[in-house]
């Protein structure tokens, strides 16, 4: 940063290596470790993590021992990494094909052909986007450039030794979250608390996961969306789901599994209404910059075509090729969605059907690439309004196949919901990349980066996800099902996302979704959007209300919305010490980062781990050492363990940060 607090732009020193095999390998092996974490975590609690920042600092760490490493060479590894990493919230579309019973399994090829297809596409609908929300925008991208600041001091001989530090800490994190998540498997602590409070002729329930994991996510997303999701939980908790169980919990019924379902059932789809209005606003912002954007790339397509010289950090990949990549990456498509609904009760009359969802995935494509793209921008990527572009893309979905399909009977409207879930993670796969892509273009920018090999790169880190994704999946199939899937058991994923959108796609086709919720949902959603421009405007951005953390904490459950900014406090109160501590106050707050996702890391990859030892035993609880009559005390020691680990960590990180970078001994123990 310069001292007027603008973002200083590197410039590149000629000769430097960038795109090398190298270090595509070390991202493929980073991607496994990433995408597998981040996999599990949407999975369970329907949030993903961005992992640029932890990505550079091992690579950084790795490639320091090899010759003419240099800044931009890690700069291809993080961009990989970060790219396969953030396609995995493919996931919250994918499994509502298990959760409608369409699927009993993921079928490996079919699944990498959705997810490669879809990312590829957003890549190349991202490439344009470039000039009108990275080089041409003032947006933020908060990841972005912390991603390049952790590039530009690893790159001097005491960001080496700074990168021990960083890695400690991430290790450190991860060692202690995976043992935290070893001690609930063994059932000698909870890691979940849940009970219900009676209001009135109704009820309202409390909860909170002890996930350190959930900690992290808090660190990241910052105060701002922390409190954002707090007003969406009062929302949801304090004030509709009373409301809605008044006078509607059955007698004699546990008031916990009472006011529950009413909350799955009714409560959760006005969250999705205020999700959905909350990403068209985003939409009608953007139109402008993206219209802009367009033109500019193809004035420099003409410029370099036309033998004109055009500075190295301004090559994109012609415009021209990827328009190509785009029409030509449509006929994989029809193919797919001819496959999907061959020997069906839709075959011989899909035609139609199949032709305007391909028009839907080329014309919706572009719109959420950009809704999302600005999203990242402004919030960054961890604070993805996936989930509200999901939602609203699985509505428009349900609406124009059903008017062009016409009248269906039960077989066909069932197919109908497992097609128009499939066109959707299609889209979702152009979502998810787009919203990684910029942040990672805008990393690029700041350190010299050459635009058409880190375009490149992000889709190889597309193709190493596709390849990854699917049998991670299968894995959490396999050990645990999903909630509401046939065959789920009692540790079944909630996979939030999923249910919500496969719940909305059952609506439409039924007949039965209650469009009043939506509209109340909506309703609410107009009225944050008010409350956020008048913040925005009248306190110069200090003080905001995302309307989609706030719809976020509206459809969550409980248990995941309550943890995530009890972790945004603490990581508030860590920034506040690094800036009165003095010295290399960023340098501090990056060492917070670092230990956030090592937190993520560690409980997402034992959550991996342990999935794989439930599926071979068989067993949901294969290394319990205490029966169910310790439960109540497992939970009285998982809530003292869990604050007291917490605050060791903070101390431990504190101490590592405030050591001179000089002193950094190799040892991690220390």
């Amino acid at each position: 940063m310069t001292t007027d607090g603008s973002v200083k732009v590197e410039k590149r020193a000629p000769g430097l290596r960038e795109l090398t095999l190298r270090g595509v390998i070390l991202g493929g092996l980073i991607t496994l470790v990433f995408t597998a974490a981040n996999v599990y975590l949407g999975l369970k609690v329907g949030l993903t993590f961005a992992t640029a920042i932890p990505a550079a600092v091992i690579s950084m760490s790795i490639l320091r021992y090899f010759k003419n490493h240099s800044i931009v060479e890690n700069n291809i590894v993080q961009t990989i990494a970060s790219a396969a990493g953030t396609l995995s919230a493919i996931i919250f579309v994918l499994p509502g094909l298990i959760m409608v019973g369409w699927w009993t399994g993921f079928p490996y090829w079919i699944t990498v052909a959705v997810c490669a297809i879809g990312g590829i596409l957003g890549v190349m609908y991202s490439i344009p986007l470039r000039r009108a929300l990275v080089t041409g925008s003032d947006l933020p991208y908060p990841e972005g450039v912390a991603a390049a600041e952790v590039l530009r001091v690893g790159d001097t001989t005491t960001g080496a030794n700074e990168n021990k530090g960083g890695l400690r800490i991430i290790l450190i994190g991860s060692v202690v979250a995976a043992a935290y998540s070893l001690l609930a498997a063994l059932k000698v602590i909870s890691n979940s608390l849940a009970g219900a409070i009676k209001v009135g002729a109704g009820g309202t329930m409390w909860g909170a996961s002890l996930s350190l994991a959930l900690i992290g996510v808090g660190h990241l997303v910052g105060l701002t969306v922390g409190i954002a999701m707090l007003v969406g939980l009062v929302i949801s908790f304090g004030i509709i789901l009373p409301i809605q169980s008044n006078g509607a919990l059955p007698a004699g019924e546990d008031i916990l599994d009472g006011v529950s379902s009413i909350f799955s059932a009714d409560v959760r789809f006005v969250g999705a209404g205020a999700i959905a209005v909350a990403a068209i606003w985003t939409l009608l912002k953007i139109i402008g910059p993206i219209v802009k954007g367009i033109k500019n790339a193809m004035v420099s397509a003409r410029a370099r075509k036309g033998g004109k010289s055009v500075d190295i950090t301004e090559q994109d990949i012609p415009i021209q090729y990827v328009g190509l990549v785009i029409v030509v990456a449509l006929i994989p498509i029809g193919l797919l969605l001819w496959d999907f609904v061959h020997d069906t009760a839709l075959h011989g009359t899909a035609t139609g059907i199949i032709a305007v969802s391909i028009i839907l995935v080329f014309v919706i494509g572009l719109v959420v690439a950009a809704v999302c793209g600005y999203m990242a921008g402004l919030i960054g990527s961890s604070n993805s309004p996936i989930s509200g572009v999901g939602i609203l893309v699985v509505i428009i979905a349900a609406l124009l196949i059903k008017m062009v399909y016409g009248d269906a009977d039960d077989a066909q409207n069932t197919a109908l919901i497992a097609f128009t879930l499939f066109v959707s993670a299609v889209i979702f796969g152009v979502a998810t990349i787009s919203n990684d892509n910029l942040q990672d273009l805008k990393t690029g920018q700041l350190v010299g980066a050459t635009p058409w090999k880190q375009q490149v790169a992000l889709i190889i880190g597309v193709i190493f996800g596709s390849a990854v994704i699917p049998p991670i999946l299968q894995l959490m199939q396999t050990a645990f099902g999903f909630v509401g899937a046939p065959g789920a058991t009692d540790d079944a994923l909630a996979a939030p996302q999923a249910a919500l959108i496969s719940s909305l796609a059952k609506g439409v086709f039924g007949g039965d979704l209650d469009w009043n919720l939506i509209g109340v949902g909506a309703l609410i959603g107009i009225g944050i959007i008010i409350i956020d421009e008048v913040l925005t405007r009248t306190t110069n951005s200090k003080f905001r209300l995302p309307p989609l953390a706030v719809g976020m904490g509206m459809y969550l459950p409980i248990s995941l919305t309550l943890v995530i900014p009890i972790g945004a406090i603490l990581g508030t109160f860590y920034n506040k010490w690094a800036d009165k501590s003095g010295g290399d106050v960023e340098r501090k707050k990056r060492m917070g980062v670092l230990l956030a996702t090592g937190l993520i890391v560690g409980e997402s990859l034992f959550g991996v781990v342990f999935a794989g030892i439930v599926a071979a035993t068989g067993d949901d609880s294969p290394l319990a050492i205490v029966g169910d009559n310790f439960l109540k005390t497992s939970e009285y020691l998982g809530v003292i363990l869990f604050v007291l680990v917490i605050a060791w960590l903070y101390k431990k990180t504190q101490q590592i940060a405030s050591r001179p970078v000089e002193d950094e001994p190799v040892d991690i123990t220390k």
